[in-house]
């Protein structure tokens, strides 16, 4: 059994929301902050070890944590670390906002966390605040410098393209990464159903940046199995790197290997789209792996060729927080 889709693709990375609460207020997410509609419970560790391994037996390779932030899980090591301890698994990687980071590097890297995204929309303290809501941006390059040190080696930092916020930073950004190993992934603002307003006041396409690259000497590098969506260039004079991830470019959808898991236990195939394949009630036992891979390879049946955003359809997510982003 592998898990494969009706276009021929494979998937061997799962994105796995571990809460959909956020301590930031992002303007193209959570404006106005958290607000959960009712009391909500999220995967329990257990279940997670159980989605985790019902995937990994079906070929899932890497594991990347996300949210909302994850770090607000208090249980966040022991969920790295079940991840990490689960056969056939050979990545742990998670995206945070590095709120935590310069406390808490370490003890997830000694958890088995391997790999780290940071999401740094701005490196203006004045723009930082106000795409993010919080004063928080020395703490988190503080929290870089702390990951580095423990051991994480190419850290990425993702920065979603802002047009009239951050569109003017690329030389500030690229003056910043050329000493030190890290991968700037610059992320297009994707349209969703709370967001309509800000994607039409502020997408940038990430094509004319793709070009200046190639002007400027910068190469594409190929793309490994476990790799995400992010096209990456490097330069030989830069130690860091760039990655585009532009889902509005032409047959972005083709190289897809990604599926994702709520954190309230949901399998979705797409980003944009469905409202999901419940889970959960297959996550209470060990004696319903069998079943819960069944109904994974089911659900898979399911999956489109492409999301529909050019067509201005974003399906039924309401913002990226909802299901990992």
């Amino acid at each position: 059994m592998i898990l494969e889709d009706g276009f021929s693709r494979r998937f061997h990375y799962l994105r796995l929301s571990l809460t959909e609460a956020c301590n930031f207020r992002c303007t193209y997410c959570l404006p106005d902050g958290y607000r959960p509609a009712g009391r909500k419970s999220f995967l329990t560790v257990d279940e997670i070890r159980r989605v985790v391994h019902g995937f990994a037996e079906l070929g899932v390779k890497k594991i990347r944590l996300t949210g909302g932030e994850p770090s607000m899980r208090r249980d966040l090591p022991a969920i790295i670390e079940t991840v990490a301890n689960t056969a056939g698994i050979e990545k742990v990687a998670m995206t945070t906002n590095g709120y935590r980071l310069k406390e808490r590097a370490a003890q997830w890297y000694d958890a088995g966390l391997r790999d780290l995204n940071v999401s740094i929309d701005s490196l203006d303290p004045r723009q930082f605040q106000l795409i993010t809501g919080e004063n928080k941006l020395a703490e988190i390059l503080d929290g870089i410098e702390a990951a580095q040190a423990a051991g994480y080696h190419r850290i990425k930092v993702n920065s979603v393209l802002l047009k009239n916020l951050n569109d003017h930073e690329l030389s500030q950004f690229l003056f910043w990464i050329k000493g030190q190993p890290i991968q700037l992934r610059l992320i297009e603002l994707m349209q969703t159903g709370e967001m309509d307003a800000r994607f039409q006041k502020h997408h940038q396409s990430g094509l004319p940046i793709k070009k200046r690259l190639l002007r400027e000497g910068w190469l594409q590098q190929p793309k490994g199995q476990t790799d995400g969506p992010a096209e990456v260039f490097s330069h030989p004079d830069y130690l860091g790197q760039i990655g585009l991830i532009m889902p509005y470019s032409k047959d972005f959808c083709a190289s897809c290997n990604r599926l994702r898991v709520s954190a309230v236990g949901k399998l979705h195939l797409c980003l944009f789209g469905e409202e999901g394949v419940a889970l959960r009630d297959l996550l209470q036992d060990d004696s319903q792996h069998t079943e819960l891979q069944t109904r994974i390879l089911e659900g898979l049946t399911h999956k489109r060729e492409t999301h529909f955003l050019h067509q201005g359809n974003s399906g039924v997510t309401p913002h990226l927080a909802s299901i990992g982003g």
